[in-house]
């Protein structure tokens, strides 16, 4: 297997930027993950690490070497599409069979018989080998469309939404099978996404892009808690987390702010390096962030609570959003399923202070978060144990 490096890269196509000078460098063994919007990029990534387009500057290396000229034949990596991309008049055998039977990477019939059969049995598809795709469900052509990737042993596996068309319940049990393999084969992966859940569930690091540059790289937790700026704090979540405009008090002694549309303002404890960050910021307008759990609401009126309106009751299966409007904001917190609610009744809010995060006004960058030296250790000893 193989380390992987952009460095400085821009791919262009007429006057549209698709790539911008962007510079990654992914581990050897490692599932990285790319996670950003639709036409943000990532594709584009992934077609340069193949040798399908070639960067108009900068660089691309496998494990040391540079593969800029390099024929996308003798980069040896595989990738698996979103349209499956498989032989309609082959057999499932003979989809799988194909990398091996290449004139690359040709191999001895036993010896395809015999990987094939093995790599069938780990997808469970071992059964269908002498169905047509077109006998198949879309999740057991994608599984042919993996085992296909599988059969053979690249440097690089690259993955391009291959579970986009799944059912729920499928795409769930992909995901772990997904994890599993990349472990057993100790590969190099690179995997596109613009799902939060598989980004988390899947990624041991996750790069965050948007048109066509590089905004964060982390491991799930990092960025979730540590956002570099509000579009990646919203991209990392569901349901979004809550922005809202607010006001910073200093003095000698204390910090407070005040939720602007809320009318409701909070101490903030002296703790770490919170005030010393907050210090640095410009003028006192600033934005406060709540991911929907630390919110908590009540329909009886209680003391220091802030009062609202339910706007929207939306049931997601094991949970439940409930938005609020206070002001000219809606707020998305937390419910239980099942909950009774009349739209447009009164709801009572408060938050958390304790998981406030902070972003610049004007930049919407990341400043900090309350307890910020808790979650760095929080999430040191989450990297360890992964």
């Amino acid at each position: 297997m193989a380390k992987i490096e952009l460095i400085n890269v821009t791919k262009k196509f007429g006057k549209i930027t698709a790539l911008e000078d962007i510079s990654l460098h992914i581990k050897d063994k490692e599932f990285f993950v790319l996670f950003g919007p639709a036409g943000a990029g990532k594709t584009t990534i992934l077609n340069n690490i193949a040798g399908i387009q070639i960067p108009d500057e900068g660089v691309v290396k496998i494990g040391d070497e540079i593969v800029n000229q390099t024929d996308p034949a003798n980069r040896n990596v595989a990738m698996v599409f979103e349209n499956y991309a498989l032989y309609p008049h082959l057999s499932v055998y003979d989809n799988m069979a194909s990398p091996l039977r290449s004139p690359k990477f040709k191999k001895d019939e036993n010896y395809i018989k015999e990987k094939v059969q093995e790599i069938a049995a780990m997808m469970s598809i071992d059964h269908l080998l002498e169905r047509l795709p077109s006998q198949l469900s879309n999740g057991q052509r994608q599984r042919v469309a993996l085992g296909r990737a599988l059969v053979r042993t690249p440097n690089v596996f690259l993955m391009d939404e291959p579970l986009a068309h799944l059912d729920a319940k499928l795409r769930n049990q992909m995901r772990t099978e997904l994890k599993a393999m990349q472990a057993k084969f100790a590969s190099t992966s690179i995997y596109v996404t613009h799902d939060f859940m598989e980004a988390m569930s899947l990624g041991d690091r996750i790069a965050i892009i948007n048109k066509g540059k590089i905004i964060q790289v982390g491991t799930g937790d990092e960025i979730y808690y540590m956002p570099h700026d509000e579009f990646v704090a919203q991209l990392m979540g569901e349901p979004e987390i809550n922005i809202i405009d607010g006001k910073l008090h200093k003095d000698e002694e204390t910090y407070s702010v005040t939720l602007t549309q809320c009318n409701k303002t909070y101490e903030l404890p002296k703790e770490d390096n919170v005030y010393e960050k907050l210090a640095a910021v410009s003028g006192d307008s600033i934005h406060a962030a709540f991911r929907p759990q630390d919110i908590v609401y009540s329909f009886e009126p209680k003391k220091g609570y802030v009062k609202g309106t339910v706007f929207s009751y939306e049931s997601i299966g094991n949970k439940a959003v409930l938005m609020v409007k206070v002001g000219s904001s809606l707020l998305r917190m937390i419910a239980p399923n099942g909950l009774v609610v009349k739209l447009d009744s009164d709801v009572y809010i408060d938050f958390h202070i304790s998981h406030i995060m902070f972003f610049e006004a004007e930049t919407t960058e990341y400043i900090c978060r309350y307890n910020e030296a808790g979650i760095l250790a929080l999430v040191e000893e989450l990297t360890k144990e992964a």
